[in-house]
């Protein structure tokens, strides 16, 4: 949590996971700068993945942070997407805010 908080949305990730990419690929087309946290290069890379899954993120990564609050994971994140839910929550993210 202290990882995720006082940033705006900040992404767990691993290097070798393409639905990491997506979802880093999905925000940056909407206009946001996500603070990235690749956690294989972590030297407490099995400690955060265990914190991940206890906050409720059924698989560690890739794990997306609001304002300080778990959205989730891929699933959750492409279904707040699709459901136009995702745009006004990271609205004030964005780099421009004329994104309709």
């Amino acid at each position: 949590m202290r990882m995720s908080s006082g940033k705006g949305v900040v992404i767990f990730t691993k290097n070798s996971c393409c639905l990491c990419y997506a979802v880093q690929i999905l925000f940056r087309d909407l206009r946001v700068q996500p603070t990235i946290h690749e956690i294989d290069n972590d030297p407490d890379c099995l400690e955060i993945e265990k914190a991940l899954v206890r906050l409720g993120c059924p698989n560690a990564v890739p794990a997306v942070f609001v304002s300080g609050k778990l959205v989730g994971s891929t699933n959750e994140v492409m279904s707040l997407h699709l459901s136009g839910s995702l745009v006004p929550l990271i609205k004030p993210y964005q780099l421009f805010h004329n994104y309709k």
